[in-house]
Parts: structure tokens; sequence; C-alpha cells
């Protein structure tokens, strides 16, 4: 059973194509990643999703309902929290989400259980009398996902909400995700960390507003051409530099203080990386063939594009 469906979904900005003939199936009870960097569609296409952007082009269903003639109805089935969601600092924790609750006509009767149960769920309930604004960025963007929930949605459109989150506030967002699913939540997540990706049922690699493939992780990994060599170098900035514009290698991708090499042969690709490096005086500390991420697949593809 599909929870979203999109059929050449087109947004556009005057001569800028925000987002182009978009394909998508989200399953429902699945947590789908749409994958991309900056100003690859990913917000424009949640706006649409959720009733808030009227699409140029093309048609979608969510939760059952059109986007475009149903919108109103379609956002009582749907939770939204965008990149930077409207909290208000001088207001508490509680009155943040009673405010929320209002918005979305939450029943009095309704509201107490479900205030009290996602506080414990978002371990904030020591927190409920202090300020938005005294909040650290990750509970931040918990409480901001307690209000995206309070009115129960089948949906949940989440625009990057880690970015700027530290590490453990990350883990814990996830967790919580994770518990969401149990329920039988669908969750739409954007995002340009490749390693939360890896969390997601599926994903969706997004670049200049095309959908490039959708599928789990591991198939998208193992669709990519060629193959991936790992290089360590004492001096990994300098030593990129001196690969580039190498015709024979299709990116190069630093992947933390190493260098990702994408190839077509690999025997070959060694033979040349060692070749540059020895003529140049830089010694190799390590190169061996490892299998590719998905930093490495989406480069490898949006190459392919340009070709």
């Amino acid at each position: 059973m599909l929870s979203i469906q999109t059929n050449n979904l087109t947004k556009t900005f005057g001569s800028l194509v925000a987002v182009s003939q978009l394909n998508l199936e989200v399953k429902t009870g699945e947590i789908f990643g749409l994958v991309g960097p900056d100003a690859s569609g990913k917000t424009t296409t949640l706006r649409m999703l959720c009733g808030i952007l009227p699409p140029d082009g093309g048609e979608a269903r969510v939760a059952g309902f059109d986007i475009r003639k149903e919108a109103e109805l379609l956002k009582e089935k749907v939770g939204y929290l965008p990149q930077r969601f409207g909290l208000y600092g001088d207001l508490t924790v509680l009155e943040n989400i009673h405010f929320y609750a209002d918005l979305f006509q939450v029943s009095k009767q309704r509201r107490k259980e479900r205030i009290e149960r996602l506080l414990r769920f978002a371990n904030l309930e020591p927190f409920g009398r202090r300020k938005a604004q005294d909040l650290s960025g990750g509970m931040k963007q918990k409480l901001g996902l307690i209000c995206a929930l309070i009115h129960t949605p089948q949906l949940l459109f989440l625009d990057e909400p880690t970015t700027g989150v530290d590490p453990l506030s990350r883990r814990d967002f996830w967790v919580i995700l994770y518990d969401l699913l149990k329920e039988g939540v669908t969750i739409l997540f954007s995002t340009s960390y490749m390693d939360e990706a890896e969390r997601c049922s599926r994903i969706g690699l997004i670049y200049q507003g095309k959908l490039l493939i959708a599928d789990r992780p591991s198939a998208v990994k193992a669709q990519m051409e060629g193959a991936v060599l790992e290089l360590r170098l004492e001096d990994y900035q300098k030593g990129i530099k001196m690969l580039e514009g190498i015709g024979s290698f299709r990116s190069l991708v630093l992947s933390g203080d190493k260098i990702h090499v994408l190839v077509d042969d690999p025997q070959e690709g060694e033979r040349i990386i060692r070749e540059v490096l020895k003529a140049q005086g830089m010694e190799v500390l390590g190169l061996i063939a490892v299998r590719p991420t998905l930093e490495d697949a989406f480069v490898s593809m949006v190459q392919g594009r340009k070709k």
C-alpha cells in the first residue's frame, strides 16, 4: 500500500525548475529518505506533498488525498517539521505544544494524555516549563517534532531535522523515529547526511530537481558502475589536487581523511595513481579497493548525468 504517489510532479520559480517530473512512491509504514545536496529540490518536494505549495505540473496523492484539490483535508493527516520550525522562544515548552494543539483543534480530553505521552516519548518531561529559547538545538528539534505529532498524523514530513544538531541528539532523534515506525507512522525524511540515509528503509537520490534513483540503500550502492579505490596519504588535500583532471578517473571523493577514487578498472587505476604521486614525490600510505559508500554512488550517478 502506498502513502505517497507522484506522477511527473513539477515546480518552477520563474526560469528555475526546482522539481522536474518527479515520480516517487513511498510505502505505508516505511521511512523514506530523500537525499541530496542543498538546492536539489528536497524542501520544495516536501512542501508540495504537504499541500503547502501548489505544483505547476503533474499530480500527487498523499494519504489518499489529491494535493491540488484536497490540500486542506490532507493537512489533517500529515505532520510537517520544516528546517526552521516556528517555535516561539518566549513561550515555554508546554505553551508551545498547547499552541499547536489549538491550531490542529485537538480536543481538551485527548490533549492531556497526548502531551504527557509525547513528552515522555521525547524525554522532555522535566523541561515543560522551560522557555523554548533556552533549549539546546537537539531539544528544540524534539519539541518541534512533538508539535508536529500532536494531532496524531498518519504521515510525518521532516525537512533536514538534524542539521546542526550534535551527534548524541541526532542518535536520540532517530530512536524516536524508529519508535514512530512501530506505531505505523509513515515518514518522509530529507537529508544531506549520507550516514542518515543508510538508516532509511528506502532512499531517493535527488539532484537539480530530478530523482536519480529510488531503492534500498544497499541496492543503490550495488547499481554503481565502476570500482572504488581508497587512498591514504600524509597530505590528502595536496594529493587530491594532484589527481584532479585525470580523465580515466570517474571522480574523486574526500571521505574523512581518505580519498575515494572512482575508476572503471581498479588495476589500471592503481597504476596511474601510484605513477602520478611518485612523480610528485608523494608517498602512498595505503591504496586498496573498497565497497562503495552511498556518497560514492551519488557522485558517480551525478557524474554520469553530466557526460
